[in-house]
């Protein structure tokens, strides 16, 4: 695991390269929480089937 600065993290989220999840349990906070283009961890499982061990995840908290 690497730390990737905001910048590059919100341009893989933008480009496709990247997922960008909330690191956050709690849908509620989440939700108040959640930057564009994010999926918080609940929809991250449901996904889980979709995604190859090549896709990068970016998980962020605030």
């Amino acid at each position: 695991m690497r730390r990737v600065k905001p910048d590059e993290a919100r341009r893989k989220a933008q480009t496709g390269e990247a997922l960008f999840v909330c690191a956050y349990e709690n849908e509620e906070l989440c939700g108040r929480l959640r930057l564009e283009g994010a999926l918080t961890l609940g929809e991250l499982s449901t996904r889980l089937t979709g995604i190859t061990r090549e896709q990068e995840i970016i998980f962020y908290c605030q």
